[in-house]
């Protein structure tokens, strides 16, 4: 069977969002966040690396445990207090686990083994929750992928892939031996090794169906198994007590219209895909007859969606480009991986909270999970929900009214964020995430992402301005934001130009207004890749009428970090240096002023705090009442995270100096900490808090750089800055 559509997408004919959020209805809360370095056992650097793949919870909700492959282990961490999970152990393996369930007081893992593509091996290995203590040790005669229990305790069913080198004539199918589908019986819940069943996936796709690659398996309250041959876009259905095949039919394929297709450094959702693969990876059945799978891709398509099946191989409902569209409002789409699979949804989970079962849509690039209502037929979008990087997996407790998320990259080489486990709780409050996102316009999303600098418009209290850095270096913009609305809209994209095309070698960190309609712009230099320190005035169009390169005195003592920030008072531009170059004593660095008139260069020095770990550097510079107010932060992530605050230097006194001269050393005053609004949506305190802005009214905005999703969760924060719950009033903050 061969189902082909065309997308309508969705939502075009509906709210973008969620739209007004009724008080009845549910959504879910992101509370807490658990690093799986936590679970790194002794003996074991505390920077090795880490990861939650899969991800299963005890049957009294109470524990959850987590595949981690790097380690060669089960993690556990203790919910009981889901706002502050623990640790509860790791159970070493003897091989790469790559998934984990739960049968009783106790869990099955699939242990990968495999000395070579083709010699693969591995075992089924069932342990004691409390004690990890082994009860049975099943060999599998293949390399094991997904694993899952049915719900009676009867069997548990394992995919065995034995998957194929993707370095092996370019990865074409077939490559030997064929992967498989394995049923074990649970005997008083405990593995009946002698009992295994193995049944063939041969002979069954139109896609070599001498080499099925089984991927996942997932079983309804009826004993069937539905197994996904990703590579072969195939779906199989298996009787799980006698492991007759039920029915078999092809994913489908369909027809991507307007999709992101160039890894050009630019969000252009421009492209077609036709009769793209849907190549099916996670899969779970919403009820006894209907089943849902994510459509990651993985040999020769990928169709970046979700479709639901009845398991006659009748497609009931496909999401197009919904998902991923919804994944760009929101400012995480993975330009990188454009020409590729996009968002890549690749986990999934099914939950029935309170009467009312949602799908939860991992995008394992995008680092997000979409929340869709099951209606019966088309899915109710609710929200997207902030995940750590990359997650792979998600499990449901509706009995606690909980979801985790087990997010698998480890970006501890690069020094940067841990692989975490993420706690939600369902709530009857209005989704608290995006808290910025852009508009369909023509038909497409908005893309942004890569925030990095903020200005508020001098003649309208609730408009404010921002640009993109060179993430996007093909696409340098300013982007037209509307902080009225929960959440804040991007109804806007304005295109700096030169000579009627994309300007090149920008690294917008900074914007100001110029008090003539346009904008001032200012773009870190790196020598080494040959772009300059400069200033840019554009028109309200964004197109470039003057450039102004650093002078010789400051080119003069360069180092990589250069402007972070750019702000005006009257004919004076003040730029924010990131951090110390080569004539700035330690801990301090400058604030340069520039003569719009004249054309005279000054500066002074800013005394920055000591750093314990890494740098401390500013991000942001703001004038408001005769103050310039910065933003000071460190370049450290979650706990490590100490320094990310607003200061102020009273401008009164202050004369700045030629450049070349002794600079004077200004006095700063810390008025805000970021910290807790960084921590306020229950994950990780990110590096980058970037843009501030006041208005005239006193209303001050802040927000954060997501680094275009690049080794990076995505997320962006846009808030408004409070104490005591009220927002602070810079108006009455006075210097």
């Amino acid at each position: 069977m061969r189902a082909k559509h065309t997308l309508l997408l969705s939502f075009l004919a509906a709210s973008v969002t969620a739209g007004v959020h009724a008080a009845d209805k549910q959504s879910f809360h992101r509370i807490s966040a658990f690093s799986t370095d936590n679970n790194i056992p002794a003996g074991v650097e505390r920077t090795h690396e880490s990861s939650a793949e899969i991800i299963a919870v005890s049957e009294d909700g109470n524990t959850l445990v987590y595949s981690d492959s790097p380690l060669d282990g089960i993690g556990m961490v203790d919910i009981r207090d889901p706002k502050q999970p623990r640790s509860k152990g790791f159970i070493s393996m003897g091989g790469e686990p790559t998934a984990v369930d739960v049968v009783g007081n106790t869990f099955v893992s699939a242990i990968n083994t495999s000395q070579s593509y083709t010699q693969p091996s591995g075992f089924l290995l069932q342990g004691r929750l409390d004690t990890g203590k082994q009860i049975a040790k099943c060999d599998l005669g293949g390399q094991p992928d997904s694993v899952a229990v049915a719900k009676d305790g009867s069997f548990v069913a394992i995919a065995i892939e034995n998957e194929r080198d993707e370095d092996l004539n370019d990865g074409v199918l077939p490559q030997f031996p064929a992967g498989h589908l394995s049923l074990i019986p649970l005997a008083n819940g405990v593995l009946d090794c002698d009992g295994q069943k193995k049944v063939a996936m041969t002979g069954l796709s139109d896609i070599a169906p001498s080499d099925p690659e089984p991927e996942f398996v997932d079983i309804n309250a009826l004993g069937e198994v539905v197994v996904t041959l990703q590579e072969n876009n195939h779906l199989v259905v298996v009787n799980g007590k006698t492991g007759t095949v039920i029915n078999d039919f092809s994913a489908g394929d369909v027809d991507l219209n307007n999709v992101d297709l160039d890894e050009e450094r630019a969000l252009t959702f421009d492209g077609k895909q036709m009769a793209r693969k849907r190549e099916p990876d996670a899969v779970k059945w919403l009820d006894d007859t209907r089943f849902v799978t994510a459509n990651e891709g993985d040999y020769q398509g990928g169709s970046r969606s979700f479709t639901i099946f009845d398991k006659s191989g009748k497609v009931l409902f496909e999401s197009g480009l919904d998902f991923e569209y919804r994944v760009a409002l929101a400012g995480h789409y993975p330009e990188k991986r454009s020409g590729n699979k996009g968002v890549e949804p690749e986990g999934l989970e099914v939950g029935t909270f309170n009467g009312e079962r949602f799908i939860f849509v991992t995008s394992e690039r995008g680092s997000l999970v979409g929340v869709y209502r099951d209606t019966g037929s088309a899915p109710e979008f609710v929200q997207l929900l902030p995940s750590g990087i990359s997650p792979e997996s998600a499990v449901a407790i509706p009995s606690r009214g909980l979801l985790a998320t087990a997010n698998e990259t480890d970006l501890i080489e690069d020094g940067g964020a841990r692989s975490h486990v993420m706690l939600y709780q369902v709530t009857t409050d209005a989704p608290a995430y995006p808290q910025i996102e852009s508009v369909m316009q023509d038909g497409k999303p908005i893309g942004w992402g890569a925030l990095s600098g903020l200005v508020a418009d001098p003649n309208n209290e609730n408009t404010l301005y921002a640009v993109n850095d060179s993430f996007y270096k093909a696409q340098p913009s300013i982007f037209v934001i509307d902080a009225s609305t929960q959440p804040a809209k991007i109804t806007q994209r304005i295109s700096v130009t030169a000579n009627g095309k994309p300007a090149q070698k920008l690294d917008l960190e900074g914007i100001t207004t110029d008090g003539k309609g346009g904008f001032w712009l200012a773009s870190e230099g790196r020598k080494d890749k040959n772009v300059p320190h400069a200033l840019y005035r554009t028109d309200a169009n964004g197109k470039i009428i003057d450039t102004v390169g650093f002078p010789a005195e400051l080119l003069a003592v360069e180092e990589r970090y250069g402007a972070e920030g750019i702000t005006r008072v009257g004919d004076h531009l003040w730029i924010a240096i990131q951090r110390s170059w080569k004539d700035d004593p330690e801990n301090t660095v400058k604030l340069v002023q520039y003569n719009t008139k004249t054309g005279e260069w000054k500066a002074v020095r800013y005394p920055t705090d000591v750093a314990k770990k890494g740098w401390i550097g500013l991000s942001e510079i703001t004038a408001y009442d005769g103050a310039l107010y910065i933003i000071e932060r460190d370049n450290q992530i979650g706990d490590a995270a100490k320094v990310k605050q607003l200061t102020r230097v009273v401008m009164a006194g202050v004369e700045p100096a030629p450049l070349g001269e002794s600079l004077p050393l200004v006095k700063k005053e810390v008025v805000y900490d970021f910290i807790p609004d960084l921590k306020a949506t229950g994950g990780y305190v990110t590096d980058k808090i970037e843009g501030f802005a006041i208005t005239n009214s006193g209303h001050a905005f802040a927000i954060t750089d997501n680094d275009g999703v690049d080794d990076s969760s995505g997320e962006t924060l846009f808030f408004s800055l409070k104490q005591g719950g009220k927002a602070v009033d810079f108006a009455t903050l006075r210097p």
